[in-house]
């Protein structure tokens, strides 16, 4: 039997232990998060690339009128505070003094700290909390206790957490809200998987959570600060065993792949129909990402096309040297490179396929695409406006000399461009869609039979019930 939850603290109220996750670039907006937080939860409102209006309420068009990255970037995080301020008044006016709006943000994203301090600044006494991750966010705890605004950092293992703690946490630990365990293998969008960690082998999150709260107790955390389990978590009554726990203290709940199918969800109606259609396995867990970090999404055609190129892929050498004897005569137009015999017969029949292109990478090898792909991989190198701190796909970084210093990667993509586009109608197919590996549920749960599509309201109350 499903034992229940009950209400916990936060923010000097009482508020559901169930926290929308914030889904970047336009998706947890205003009405998705104001309705989570007007059902009793916490509700999200992302602070990545969030949406403005116009005076008759429609999205403004996030267009870069400048010339050099850096004055893009200046456009960015200019966009980037005044749509996030915009969505969390609008959130707050929904939520009408239930539950609790936070914010979220990438610590990897261009800007990051500037967008966190010009949206704190201008929603003061709206914001309830900030969710972090992608990163190492030391200044997290700094900047939000500035402004008397909790902290949530979102971290993959104990030995993150100990880090964060012992250099800045510790320091505002009365700001410490909750720690966000968010399962690298099971949660949608960037993680943090580490380079010791296998990706195709899931690790049990249950042990993982134990360490945290052990590492907490370590630091003199008590145990009434939440632990949020994040990523797969769809019934609540499958994680009967935590709730209530004492080796684990008390635990919240994060929802991030649930709330896309609800009503408020802001994605265009033809990505809330894939969501019902999806088989278990059909979100690939990848690192084509720029960031350089793991990310998951819904495997589609703009991911098979990542995969079959990076898989059109050969090394090189610039003289002829052991296995390198062979003079590469295809799509490299009069430069000298040297390959195996093996991959000189397998370039040639890519490019009898059309894929005539050879483009270098950062790591001494060349990729094949067709002269289209080509181009629209150099035009978005060309069009970046620096929305990552470093980006691998245009070289971009977010320091002096805005470079850094590697070659830019044509096996990678431009992320701005593709989540802007499929939040705001473009094709699902050829974007990138990010979503949980729980994903395939949708087409599994009765409560979404026949089409149905509940509010964020039905939602929480069917969460509450177990199910």
């Amino acid at each position: 039997m499903f034992k229940g939850l009950r209400p916990i603290q936060y923010g000097g109220r009482e508020v559901w232990p169930l926290i929308e996750g914030g889904k970047g670039v336009a998706v947890s907006n205003h009405m998705s998060s104001g309705a989570w937080a007007a059902a009793g939860g916490i509700g999200t409102v992302s602070a990545v690339n969030a949406d403005s209006y116009d005076p008759e309420g429609k999205i403004i068009p996030q267009i870069y009128r400048t010339l050099t990255r850096r004055e893009r970037h200046e456009e960015l995080v200019q966009y980037a505070i005044d749509g996030a301020v915009e969505q969390v008044r609008r959130a707050f006016d929904i939520s009408d003094g239930r539950g609790a709006i936070n914010i979220n943000v990438l610590w990897e994203m261009g800007g990051a700290q500037r967008v966190l301090h010009g949206v704190l600044e201008r929603t003061r006494g709206l914001v309830t909390g900030v969710t972090c991750g992608a990163g190492m966010p030391y200044r997290l705890s700094e900047i939000a206790a500035s402004y008397n605004v909790n902290y949530l950092p979102i971290i993959s293992s104990a030995r993150a957490f100990r880090a964060l703690w012992k250099r800045a946490y510790s320091k505002a630990a009365e700001w410490l809200a909750a720690v966000v365990y968010e399962d690298p293998w099971r949660a949608g969008g960037h993680n943090g998987l580490s380079n010791a960690e296998d990706p195709l082998q899931p690790q049990d999150p249950y042990p993982r959570v134990k360490a945290l709260r052990e590492t907490m107790r370590e630091g003199g955390i008590s145990d009434d600060v939440p632990i949020v389990m994040a990523g797969g978590v769809w019934y609540l009554r499958e994680w009967n065993d935590w709730i209530d726990n004492p080796e684990l203290g008390s635990i919240a709940f994060q929802f991030g792949t649930r709330p896309l199918l609800t009503r408020e969800s802001p994605i265009p109606d033809a990505w809330k129909q894939h969501l019902t259609e999806l088989d278990e396995g059909d979100i690939l867990l990848h690192r084509f990402s720029p960031t350089g970090f793991y990310s998951s999404a819904v495997r589609n055609d703009f991911l098979r096309n990542l995969e079959h190129r990076s898989e059109r892929q050969i090394a090189f050498s610039l003289e002829a040297a052991g296995d390198h004897q062979y003079k590469l005569d295809v799509g490299v137009k009069g430069k000298s490179y040297w390959v195996t015999r093996n991959d000189l017969l397998r370039a040639r029949e890519w490019d009898m396929l059309g894929f005539t292109s050879a483009l270098k990478t950062p790591d001494n090898t060349l990729v094949f695409v067709t002269p289209e792909e080509m181009k629209t991989i150099r035009k978005d190198q060309a069009d970046c406006m620096g929305c990552l701190s470093q980006c691998s796909f245009s070289s971009w970084a977010d320091m002096e000399g805005n470079s850094t210093g590697r070659l830019a990667d044509p096996r990678s993509f431009c992320i701005q461009k593709t989540l802007q586009d499929i939040a705001h109608g473009g094709p699902i197919d050829q974007n990138l869609m990010f979503a949980g590996h729980a994903a395939y549920r949708f087409k599994q749960d009765p409560f979404y039979s026949n089409g149905f599509v509940p509010s964020v309201k039905q939602l929480v109350d069917r969460i509450l019930t177990g199910d």
